[in-house]
């Protein structure tokens, strides 16, 4: 165990944590993320399985007098957002994470944590080892791709699983439980002109220092968006030709860093320098240390036109991005957004701008995939929209989410807040392949997720473990 969670309790949960940093487990790069969990449920004497999307499926058998009960689901997913600080010597994507214990909180020096939601699979581990705890049969459903979107959950096979209640342990706050979710789409917009000879000095225009953070939950904070910032630090020097525009590592992950490559005049370069300085302004609460930068570069071959790069810069300019709308039902939460999370070359000359939109109302989800299209077309480029999962329902009335409420007044002297997140959920996709599935979501505390800076807290994380215990106790009474 990393010497940042020795002595931590409950020590299994925090020891399986612990292994979990040192597994690369980037989405569609978990291989060694399974293997490392069929070795654990071979070792126990469990059952595992897969199905064709690489889904595991771990089935621990009921303790003693508890075999009558309903199976109770547990599900994360065992990937997680790579993210690193440029200077840092560590990397999730190798199963590189330097654990800092700092108070009631542990972070990874320079990097994502990874608790999202590597503290699914610990806690499952954890929970199918506990002789104390006393269960009915589990089934510890463990998907891959989440990040990516919800694309394990989207392939899983519905065969692969029997429960009919879903215990999602992918939620983030202390002292709650989820009944709802937002749903989603993936957009893709490619834009492409063609290029002529470059001609002048090359410069490298670099957004730095942004704070990034959850395109779901962080959503509402304010932050920048790299790549809209440095789209406006561009737009404010008309004229100038692009040769080259990304930016961002993940499509839910607000992006923290971005750079372009333009030709610019000494009077172009003096307008992006006067922009990047409101720009840092604007920010100053939310992003401190976010700031644009200018340097040299070296000569390019070819670049688009003056005409063709504002058509580009008005289309980032257009897309939008951030709360476009608040939940009457559960106030204070944002029920609809978009955040264009990636900027990339697509390898034929064009560049890809990746949005992820969300929306609690389905219907609703319709209006900001209308936007971004519009704004494509006005622009003349092309737009893609896939990956669109439904949003969950709360059910009030559930006898689930009746259970975890007595369960966590029953421990902790108080019920939990009952709220609704805009981020995506699995359970949202799991609970629509098998009809009449009771679920819910609910986790430790953990701050920042998908940014370098992410932390566990760790008295909230013992919480979670009681909560999880009491409440499969309660189930298979």
């Amino acid at each position: 165990m990393s010497d940042a969670l020795a002595g931590l309790d409950p020590a299994p949960f925090w020891a399986h944590l612990g292994a979990l940093t040192r597994i690369p487990r980037a989405s569609y790069e978990e291989a060694e993320a399974v293997a490392h969990v069929e070795a654990w449920a071979a070792a126990h004497g469990h059952a595992t399985a897969r199905d064709a999307a690489g889904n595991l499926v771990v089935r621990v058998a009921a303790t003693p007098g508890r075999e009558g009960a309903p199976t109770v689901i547990l599900q994360g997913h065992l990937d997680m957002v790579c993210e690193r600080d440029p200077d840092s010597p560590y990397d999730p994507r190798a199963g590189r994470i330097h654990v800092v214990r700092d108070g009631d909180w542990v972070h990874a020096e320079g990097t994502t944590l990874g608790a999202d939601n590597g503290v699914a699979i610990a806690a499952m581990l954890a929970l199918a080892e506990d002789g104390a705890a006393p269960h009915g049969p589990l089934e510890l459903l463990m998907t891959v791709a989440e990040e990516v979107g919800l694309n394990g959950a989207r392939d899983l096979d519905p065969d692969l699983i029997s429960g009919t209640l879903l215990l999602n342990l992918d939620s983030e706050e202390d002292a709650s439980v989820t009944v709802g979710c937002a749903g989603g789409a993936d957009v893709v917009v490619r834009f492409g002109a063609p290029r002529a000879a470059a001609e002048g000095a090359l410069t490298r225009v670099a957004v730095s220092g942004a704070r990034g953070g959850h395109s779901g939950g962080d959503i509402a904070l304010g932050r920048a968006n790299a790549i809209k910032a440095l789209g406006r630090a561009l737009g404010a020097a008309p004229g100038l030709r692009i040769v080259g525009f990304e930016g961002g590592t993940s499509r839910n992950a607000i992006p923290r860093d971005a750079s372009a490559l333009v030709l610019a005049d000494a009077a172009q370069r003096a307008a992006i320098e006067q922009e990047a300085a409101r720009i840092a302004d604007a920010y100053r609460t939310t992003d401190p240390g976010v700031r644009i930068a200018l340097a040299p570069a070296d000569p390019a071959a070819t670049a688009w036109s003056a005409a063709d790069s504002t058509r580009f810069l008005d289309l980032v300019a257009a897309i939008p991005v951030g709360p476009l709308g608040m939940s009457a039902a559960f106030p204070g939460t944002v029920e609809t957004s978009s955040s264009v999370g990636v900027a990339a070359p697509d390898g034929n000359g064009s560049i890809e701008l990746h949005s992820l939109s969300r929306s609690a109302n389905d219907a609703l989800l319709d209006d900001v995939l209308g936007a971004i299209a519009g704004a494509a077309r006005l622009a003349g480029a092309e737009c893609e929209i896939s990956g669109v999962y439904p949003g969950w329902r709360p059910d009030l009335d559930a006898p689930l989410l009746a259970a975890a409420i007595a369960a966590h007044t029953r421990l902790f002297g108080a019920a939990p807040a009952v709220t609704l997140t805009h981020g995506g959920l699995e359970a949202a996709i799991i609970a629509a392949k098998r009809p009449g599935m009771d679920a819910l979501s609910f986790g430790p505390w953990i701050e920042g997720p998908h940014a370098p800076g992410e932390r566990l807290n760790v008295p909230s994380a013992g919480r979670f473990m009681r909560l999880l215990a009491g409440l499969l106790d309660g189930l298979s009474r």
